[in-house]
C-alpha cells in the first residue's frame, strides 16, 4: 500500500513553541523514507496556555483539514501518516479511523492516557481528553464512534486517577512500559488492523525531546522491535506527535536519528 503524508502546521491546544517545527522536521525524515504525496494544513501560531475551552474552537480548521485528509487517504485505500504538532490533532483523525476501519485496533502509545473529559481534567490541556472524546466521553465537535475496547494504551504510566477509573470502567486496555514486548502487542491487536498512534513521551526522557518527561518510560529498541514485528498488511494509519524541536539543529539531528531509527521498520518492510 501507498502512503499519503499529513502535516498538521496548525496550533492545536500547543503550550510549547517546539512542537509545530518538530512535526516539519518529522515530516522530512519521514519523507527520505517514502514516496508521498504531502498535505500539509493549518497556520501554525504562538503557543500559550490557554483552557480546552479556548484552544478547542481556535484549532477547529486545521482539525477539520485534518479529518478531510485522513478521510480522503483511507478511502482511497492509503495509509495516512499524520505527523502532528500535539496530540490534539487526533480528536480529528481517530473518529475517522473508527468509521472507515471500524475493525481496527488503536495502539495510543503515550506515557499518557488521555482519557480525561472537562469534568476530571486538572490541567485544561486539550491533549489529555483526545481518547475519551474519540470514545464518545465528551463531545470535541470532531466527533466519536470509536469504542474503549478497540484501544489499547501502550507505555502509560502518568495517568491521573479519576482517569485511571475512567479507563478501567470503559474497558480501555493499559499496557505499562515493562510488559510492551512485540509479543504482547501482537497478541493483544490479534488479527485486526492496527491504528499506530506515537507521543514522544512515551519514551524513557533523554531520547526524544518531548514537551513532557515521564521516567520509567520505553526505550527506542523497544518500540523499533514493536514496529518491526507488525506486518504491513496489519497497519492502518499511523500519527507520530509530540517532538519538540529546539534552536539547536545538532540536538534536532540526533533526535531525529532516534526517530528515524524506531520508525523505520513501518515504512520499510514487504
Amino acid at each position: 500500500m501507498a502512503f499519503d503524508i499529513i502535516l498538521s502546521q496548525g496550533r492545536i491546544a500547543d503550550r510549547t513553541s517546539g512542537a509545530i517545527p518538530g512535526a516539519a522536521l518529522t515530516a522530512a525524515m519521514v519523507g527520505e523514507l517514502i514516496p508521498a504525496t504531502v498535505t500539509t494544513v493549518g497556520t501554525p501560531s504562538p503557543a500559550k496556555e490557554d483552557d480546552w475551552s479556548e484552544s478547542l474552537p481556535q484549532a477547529h480548521d486545521t482539525l477539520t483539514a485534518i479529518s478531510n485528509a485522513v478521510a480522503n487517504s483511507l478511502r482511497q485505500n492509503r495509509i495516512p501518516v499524520l505527523l502532528a504538532n500535539t496530540c490534539s490533532a487526533s480528536l480529528a483523525s481517530l473518529p475517522v479511523a473508527a468509521r472507515e476501519r471500524p475493525d481496527s485496533v488503536v495502539l495510543w502509545i503515550d506515557a499518557h492516557g488521555d482519557f480525561n473529559t472537562p469534568a476530571t481534567t486538572g490541567s485544561g490541556y486539550l491533549g489529555g481528553m483526545v481518547v475519551a472524546a474519540a470514545c464518545g466521553l465528551w463531545d470535541s465537535g470532531s466527533g466519536s464512534g470509536l469504542r474503549p475496547e478497540q484501544v489499547i494504551i501502550v507505555g502509560g504510566r502518568d495517568i491521573d486517577d479519576e482517569e485511571a477509573a475512567l479507563l478501567q470502567k470503559a474497558g480501555v486496555r493499559v499496557i505499562p512500559p515493562s510488559e510492551v514486548t512485540p509479543e504482547a502487542i501482537m497478541k493483544a491487536t490479534g488479527d485486526a488492523p492496527v491504528w499506530i498512534h506515537v507521543d514522544w513521551d512515551a519514551l524513557e526522557p533523554g531520547f526524544v525531546p518531548a514537551a513532557y518527561k515521564v521516567q520509567h518510560g520505553l526505550l527506542p529498541e523497544q518500540l523499533r522491535a514493536l514496529f518491526a514485528a507488525l506486518p504491513r498488511e496489519k497497519i492502518a494509519g499511523i500519527e507520530l506527535a509530540e517532538f519538540e524541536a529546539s534552536d539547536d539543529d545538532q540536538a534536532n539531528a540526533a533526535a531525529l536519528g532516534i526517530l528515524k531509527e524506531i520508525v523505520t521498520p513501518l515504512f520499510t518492510k514487504g
